[in-house]
């Protein structure tokens, strides 16, 4: 893929209007994430709008519930033809099974992602806060595997995760990597971070930039600064 495809840009907004606004402002862009704050705010209305310019769209809800409802959720997405969706690896595997079954059964050209491990989480807080005893790294690669195991397409996983992600699952399970931060981009919340070109040299598919991007002084310019730095992998 080019550079320019692999980047994935989150509508962080509240409005439509803000949306539109931001994919008139970056039209290289062609794959966005819809996420919770967005999707709560103005439902799927948004959705026809970027496919109507032809955009790709990552639909990032985190489902997790008990698997009927998990199936239930996945039915309605179907409808929508979004080209990603997640939902939580650890709904468990009747859930996750379910959730796949749904969208195979529909015939929908949507793809399911595994949340792994939060981005914002670190060791400390997934063995004292969530009582979780495996290490990090070992947890997410579980979840991929249950995962993976189940039928779903892929994974959400921090960058340093991905290159024994990519070892084990092989490469036609798809990542997609958040908590990716240019070195000159303050890395926020994300607690676990790597810069782009050291996140797809590590195995990645696609990388969810955000701030960096949509943040900056000049987003058009910061979008070419990272696509710069990308097409020297």
């Amino acid at each position: 893929m080019n550079p320019e495809e692999r980047i994935i840009v989150p509508l962080d907004v509240n409005t439509t209007e803000a949306a539109i606004a931001l994919v008139e402002l970056l039209p290289q862009v062609n794959f966005w994430k819809v996420g919770l704050e967005l999707f709560t705010s103005v439902g799927p209305s948004i959705l026809p709008i970027l496919k109507d310019q032809g955009k790709q769209i990552f639909l990032d809800l985190k489902l997790h519930d008990i698997p009927n409802t998990m199936a239930g959720a996945c039915r309605s997405v179907a409808s929508y033809q979004v080209d990603l969706l997640t939902i939580h690896a650890t709904a468990g595997r009747h859930a996750l099974q379910a959730s796949k079954e749904v969208i195979a059964t529909a015939n929908s050209s949507t793809k399911l992602l595994a949340i792994t491990v939060l981005t914002s989480i670190n060791s400390r807080e997934l063995a004292y806060d969530l009582k979780i005893p495996l290490e990090l790294p070992e947890y997410a690669l579980q979840m991929a595997f249950l995962a993976q195991e189940c039928g779903i397409d892929g994974a959400v996983c921090s960058p340093h995760e991905v290159s024994q992600l990519r070892q084990i699952c092989g490469d036609d399970f798809l990542l997609v990597c958040p908590g990716v931060r240019p070195t000159w981009a303050e890395s926020g919340d994300q607690k676990r971070v790597m810069t782009p070109k050291q996140a797809i040299l590590a195995g990645a598919n696609y990388l969810v930039i955000g701030r960096p991007i949509t943040a900056a002084e000049n987003p058009q310019q910061a979008w070419s600064k990272i696509c710069d730095e990308l097409a020297t992998v």
